[in-house]
Protein backbone atom coordinates (compact mmCIF):
# COMPACT_ATOMS: atom_id res chain seq x y z
CA UNK A 1 0.00 0.00 0.00
CA UNK A 2 1.92 3.55 -0.99
CA UNK A 3 0.76 6.28 0.17
CA UNK A 4 0.95 10.19 0.29
CA UNK A 5 0.65 12.55 2.80
CA UNK A 6 0.88 16.36 2.21
CA UNK A 7 1.30 18.35 5.52
CA UNK A 8 1.85 22.05 6.29
CA UNK A 9 3.87 24.16 8.68
CA UNK A 10 1.52 26.92 10.45
CA UNK A 11 2.02 29.09 13.06
CA UNK A 12 0.61 28.54 17.00
CA UNK A 13 -1.80 30.89 17.54
CA UNK A 14 -3.73 29.10 20.54
CA UNK A 15 -1.85 31.16 23.05
CA UNK A 16 -0.77 33.96 21.24
CA UNK A 17 -2.01 37.48 20.60
CA UNK A 18 -2.51 37.90 16.96
CA UNK A 19 -1.73 40.99 14.98
CA UNK A 20 -1.73 42.39 11.28
CA UNK A 21 1.39 43.01 10.01
CA UNK A 22 2.55 46.25 7.79
CA UNK A 23 1.41 44.57 4.83
CA UNK A 24 -2.09 43.92 6.03
CA UNK A 25 -2.41 40.55 3.97
CA UNK A 26 -0.59 38.24 6.92
CA UNK A 27 -0.52 38.00 10.99
CA UNK A 28 2.99 39.63 12.69
CA UNK A 29 5.11 35.69 13.22
CA UNK A 30 8.43 37.24 14.79
CA UNK A 31 7.52 35.96 17.84
CA UNK A 32 4.81 32.83 17.15
CA UNK A 33 5.73 29.17 16.68
CA UNK A 34 5.61 26.86 14.33
CA UNK A 35 4.51 23.23 13.90
CA UNK A 36 2.82 20.86 11.73
CA UNK A 37 -0.97 21.75 10.83
CA UNK A 38 -2.94 19.52 13.62
CA UNK A 39 -5.04 17.37 11.37
CA UNK A 40 -1.96 16.21 8.80
CA UNK A 41 -0.32 14.83 12.23
CA UNK A 42 -3.44 12.92 12.53
CA UNK A 43 -3.20 12.32 8.65
CA UNK A 44 0.29 11.02 8.95
CA UNK A 45 -0.47 8.60 12.14
CA UNK A 46 -2.83 6.93 9.70
CA UNK A 47 -0.57 6.38 6.39
CA UNK A 48 1.84 4.63 9.08
CA UNK A 49 -0.18 2.74 10.94
CA UNK A 50 -2.02 1.24 7.42
CA UNK A 51 1.84 0.84 6.65
CA UNK A 52 2.37 -0.90 9.83
CA UNK A 53 -0.76 -3.37 8.54
CA UNK A 54 -0.05 -4.07 5.35
CA UNK A 55 2.95 -2.71 4.32
CA UNK A 56 4.15 -0.37 1.27
CA UNK A 57 6.02 3.23 1.71
CA UNK A 58 4.98 6.78 2.84
CA UNK A 59 5.84 9.81 1.10
CA UNK A 60 5.84 12.88 3.05
CA UNK A 61 4.87 16.21 0.72
CA UNK A 62 5.30 19.70 1.81
CA UNK A 63 4.34 23.27 0.11
CA UNK A 64 6.89 25.91 1.79
CA UNK A 65 10.06 27.10 2.57
CA UNK A 66 13.22 25.57 3.85
CA UNK A 67 11.47 25.86 7.49
CA UNK A 68 9.16 23.46 6.48
CA UNK A 69 11.57 20.73 6.60
CA UNK A 70 11.32 20.38 10.50
CA UNK A 71 7.48 18.91 9.72
CA UNK A 72 8.84 16.95 6.91
CA UNK A 73 11.86 15.19 9.44
CA UNK A 74 9.42 14.63 12.14
CA UNK A 75 7.10 12.84 9.58
CA UNK A 76 9.99 10.64 8.66
CA UNK A 77 11.10 9.92 12.13
CA UNK A 78 7.53 8.69 12.97
CA UNK A 79 8.03 6.10 10.03
CA UNK A 80 7.75 8.06 6.84
CA UNK A 81 10.20 6.52 3.86
CA UNK A 82 10.44 9.82 1.26
CA UNK A 83 10.11 13.56 1.16
CA UNK A 84 9.33 15.97 -1.25
CA UNK A 85 9.20 19.69 -0.47
CA UNK A 86 7.43 22.28 -3.09
CA UNK A 87 9.60 25.90 -2.82
CA UNK A 88 9.14 28.74 -5.59
CA UNK A 89 8.62 32.11 -5.29
CA UNK A 90 5.16 31.64 -7.78
CA UNK A 91 3.62 29.54 -4.85
CA UNK A 92 3.44 32.56 -3.19
CA UNK A 93 -0.76 34.35 -2.60
CA UNK A 94 -1.79 30.43 -3.25
CA UNK A 95 -5.06 29.65 -2.23
CA UNK A 96 -6.94 26.14 -1.42
CA UNK A 97 -6.95 25.45 -5.15
CA UNK A 98 -3.74 26.72 -6.38
CA UNK A 99 -2.18 25.03 -3.73
CA UNK A 100 -3.96 21.42 -4.76
CA UNK A 101 -2.59 21.83 -8.50
CA UNK A 102 1.11 21.92 -6.86
CA UNK A 103 0.60 18.89 -4.92
CA UNK A 104 -1.14 17.56 -7.62
CA UNK A 105 1.39 18.10 -10.22
CA UNK A 106 4.04 16.57 -7.41
CA UNK A 107 2.10 13.26 -7.03
CA UNK A 108 1.18 12.27 -10.73
CA UNK A 109 4.55 10.84 -11.08
CA UNK A 110 3.63 8.76 -8.00
CA UNK A 111 2.73 5.54 -7.73
CA UNK A 112 -0.09 5.86 -5.00
CA UNK A 113 -3.02 4.05 -3.67
CA UNK A 114 -4.23 6.68 -0.92
CA UNK A 115 -3.41 10.61 -0.72
CA UNK A 116 -3.48 12.25 3.08
CA UNK A 117 -4.24 15.44 3.39
CA UNK A 118 -5.63 17.45 6.95
CA UNK A 119 -9.73 18.07 6.54
CA UNK A 120 -8.46 21.62 7.06
CA UNK A 121 -5.82 23.99 7.71
CA UNK A 122 -5.30 25.82 11.08
CA UNK A 123 -4.02 29.29 9.82
CA UNK A 124 -6.87 29.76 6.97
CA UNK A 125 -9.40 26.84 7.54
CA UNK A 126 -10.70 27.31 3.72
CA UNK A 127 -10.75 23.19 3.68
CA UNK A 128 -10.53 22.94 0.02
CA UNK A 129 -7.34 21.23 -0.78
CA UNK A 130 -8.77 17.63 -0.27
CA UNK A 131 -11.72 17.62 -2.70
CA UNK A 132 -9.80 19.98 -4.98
CA UNK A 133 -6.30 17.61 -5.32
CA UNK A 134 -9.11 14.87 -5.54
CA UNK A 135 -10.44 16.17 -8.80
CA UNK A 136 -7.45 17.55 -10.59
CA UNK A 137 -5.97 14.17 -10.06
CA UNK A 138 -9.17 12.34 -11.05
CA UNK A 139 -9.56 10.09 -8.67
CA UNK A 140 -12.61 9.74 -5.81
CA UNK A 141 -12.20 11.61 -2.45
CA UNK A 142 -13.58 12.24 0.79
CA UNK A 143 -12.71 14.42 3.59
CA UNK A 144 -13.60 14.77 7.60
CA UNK A 145 -12.45 11.26 7.62
CA UNK A 146 -12.71 10.09 11.11
CA UNK A 147 -12.04 5.64 10.34
CA UNK A 148 -10.26 4.01 7.31
CA UNK A 149 -10.74 0.28 6.77
CA UNK A 150 -8.89 -1.05 4.07
CA UNK A 151 -11.09 -3.51 2.64
CA UNK A 152 -9.72 -7.01 1.37
CA UNK A 153 -9.71 -6.90 -1.40
CA UNK A 154 -7.19 -4.06 -1.71
CA UNK A 155 -9.26 -2.81 -3.77
CA UNK A 156 -11.59 -0.30 -1.83
CA UNK A 157 -11.54 1.54 1.57
CA UNK A 158 -14.41 1.67 3.82
CA UNK A 159 -14.19 5.35 5.21
CA UNK A 160 -16.23 6.96 7.74
CA UNK A 161 -17.01 10.86 7.41
CA UNK A 162 -17.66 13.35 10.31
CA UNK A 163 -21.20 14.82 10.03
CA UNK A 164 -22.58 17.53 12.12
CA UNK A 165 -23.70 16.34 15.36
CA UNK A 166 -20.61 13.87 15.46
CA UNK A 167 -22.58 11.45 13.09
CA UNK A 168 -20.18 8.76 11.25
CA UNK A 169 -21.15 8.51 7.39
CA UNK A 170 -19.85 5.30 6.50
CA UNK A 171 -19.10 4.96 2.61
CA UNK A 172 -16.77 2.53 0.52
CA UNK A 173 -14.22 4.39 -1.98
CA UNK A 174 -12.26 2.91 -5.01
CA UNK A 175 -8.60 3.03 -4.68
CA UNK A 176 -6.46 5.56 -5.56
CA UNK A 177 -8.37 8.03 -3.79
CA UNK A 178 -7.80 11.26 -1.65
CA UNK A 179 -8.85 11.52 2.10
CA UNK A 180 -9.15 14.26 4.21
CA UNK A 181 -8.33 13.33 7.80
CA UNK A 182 -10.17 14.34 10.79
CA UNK A 183 -8.69 15.08 14.30
CA UNK A 184 -9.52 12.32 16.74
CA UNK A 185 -9.28 9.58 13.70
CA UNK A 186 -6.39 7.99 16.11
CA UNK A 187 -3.24 8.75 18.07
CA UNK A 188 -0.44 10.54 16.91
CA UNK A 189 2.36 9.13 18.38
CA UNK A 190 6.04 10.85 19.33
CA UNK A 191 8.86 10.17 17.04
CA UNK A 192 11.77 7.97 18.91
CA UNK A 193 15.24 9.52 19.48
CA UNK A 194 16.36 6.47 17.04
CA UNK A 195 13.81 7.53 13.94
CA UNK A 196 14.84 11.37 14.23
CA UNK A 197 18.19 10.36 13.70
CA UNK A 198 17.36 8.20 10.90
CA UNK A 199 15.64 10.62 9.19
CA UNK A 200 18.14 13.59 9.57
CA UNK A 201 20.01 11.54 7.05
CA UNK A 202 17.49 11.10 4.93
CA UNK A 203 17.11 13.55 1.41
CA UNK A 204 14.45 15.82 0.85
CA UNK A 205 13.84 16.50 -2.80
CA UNK A 206 12.99 19.97 -3.51
CA UNK A 207 10.89 20.87 -6.52
CA UNK A 208 9.97 23.99 -8.51
CA UNK A 209 6.74 25.35 -10.45
CA UNK A 210 9.56 24.20 -13.61
CA UNK A 211 10.42 20.97 -12.08
CA UNK A 212 6.31 20.19 -11.99
CA UNK A 213 5.81 21.76 -15.47
CA UNK A 214 3.76 24.06 -13.75
CA UNK A 215 3.35 27.50 -15.32
CA UNK A 216 3.80 30.91 -12.86
CA UNK A 217 0.48 31.88 -13.95
CA UNK A 218 -1.24 28.89 -13.05
CA UNK A 219 -0.66 29.23 -9.28
CA UNK A 220 -0.38 32.15 -6.95
CA UNK A 221 -2.41 34.99 -7.04
CA UNK A 222 -2.57 34.59 -10.78
CA UNK A 223 -3.79 31.02 -10.16
CA UNK A 224 -6.03 31.62 -7.78
CA UNK A 225 -9.79 31.75 -7.58
CA UNK A 226 -9.75 33.80 -4.03
CA UNK A 227 -7.07 36.17 -3.42
CA UNK A 228 -6.75 37.79 -0.31
CA UNK A 229 -7.13 41.71 -0.33
CA UNK A 230 -6.55 42.18 3.36
CA UNK A 231 -6.88 41.26 7.03
CA UNK A 232 -9.01 43.48 9.72
CA UNK A 233 -9.37 43.10 13.05
CA UNK A 234 -12.98 42.50 14.16
CA UNK A 235 -14.77 45.74 15.27
CA UNK A 236 -15.34 46.26 18.64
CA UNK A 237 -18.87 47.08 20.09
CA UNK A 238 -20.04 48.49 23.08
CA UNK A 239 -18.92 47.23 26.40
CA UNK A 240 -21.79 44.92 28.55
CA UNK A 241 -23.49 47.24 30.88
CA UNK A 242 -23.85 45.35 34.35
CA UNK A 243 -27.10 46.04 36.12
CA UNK A 244 -26.25 45.84 39.82
CA UNK A 245 -28.97 45.94 43.19
CA UNK A 246 -31.92 44.31 44.34
CA UNK A 247 -33.92 42.30 41.48
CA UNK A 248 -36.79 44.73 41.35
CA UNK A 249 -34.27 47.42 41.16
CA UNK A 250 -32.17 46.07 38.33
CA UNK A 251 -35.87 44.34 36.73
CA UNK A 252 -36.89 48.34 36.51
CA UNK A 253 -33.58 49.28 34.77
CA UNK A 254 -33.92 46.62 32.43
CA UNK A 255 -37.07 47.10 31.48
CA UNK A 256 -36.09 50.78 31.03
CA UNK A 257 -33.17 49.91 28.83
CA UNK A 258 -35.22 47.61 26.61
CA UNK A 259 -37.96 50.34 26.27
CA UNK A 260 -35.35 53.01 25.43
CA UNK A 261 -34.06 50.67 22.76
CA UNK A 262 -37.04 49.75 20.78
CA UNK A 263 -37.12 46.35 21.65
CA UNK A 264 -40.40 46.74 23.34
Amino acid sequence: MNMVVCVKRVPDTAESEVHVDASGKDIEKSRLSFGINECDNYAVEEAIQIKERLGGTVTVISLGSKESDEQIRMALAKGGDEAMRLEDDAFAGSDGFAVAKALAAAIKGLEYDIVFTGALADDDSYAVVPAALGELLGVPHATYVKKVEILEDGKKAKVGRELEGGLLEFLEIELPCVLGIQTGINEPRYASFKGIKLAAKKEIAVKSAADLGIDASEVGEAGSWAVLEKFTPPVVGEMAEILEGEPEETAAKLAAILKEKGLV
